[in-house]
């Protein structure tokens, strides 16, 4: 993907975003939509993407500690698949520990357990952002799925 890109880290209730600089190499947290409904989340998507002027989305792919997928990546997948149909190119990346990692990243960084739930699933969009960017300029295409 060539630009910025918006990362979605979605979840049933919530869906973290990150956003890249113009250049692809640094991901910052962008926001967080509480689920509505699939017509309203792709449309609040829209205008987020629409803000950071791209149309490139990555998903993150949660997978089991096997490698596998389960029932949460498949709603990702079939979320993925109605992104695509509004227009947006949309690429796949492991988020396996991410969540976890945010937790921690925050927990570190001193902030409260009732303020970490408002950031974390745009903390853990940010971080494997991040993971994506590095292994492009890397050129290591692991991670994807």
């Amino acid at each position: 993907m060539d630009g910025r890109i918006l990362a979605l880290d979605v979840g049933d209730r919530r869906i973290g975003l990150a956003a890249s600089d113009p250049l692809g190499f640094t991901a910052q947290p962008a926001g967080v939509i509480e689920r509505i409904g699939w017509g309203p989340d792709v449309r609040r998507i829209a205008e987020a993407a629409a803000r950071y002027g791209t149309t490139n989305i990555l998903c993150g792919l949660p997978r089991n500690m096997d490698g596998s997928l389960g029932p949460q990546a498949q709603k990702v997948r079939t979320f993925a698949q109605t992104l695509t149909q509004a227009g947006f190119t949309v690429v796949f990346w492991d988020e396996r520990m991410s969540t976890v990692s945010a937790e921690r990243a925050l927990i570190a960084g001193g902030v409260r357990r009732k303020a970490r739930k408002a950031v974390v699933d745009q903390t853990a969009a940010a971080i494997f952002l991040q993971a994506y960017l590095d292994a492009q300029r890397r050129g290591d295409k692991n991670g994807t799925g």
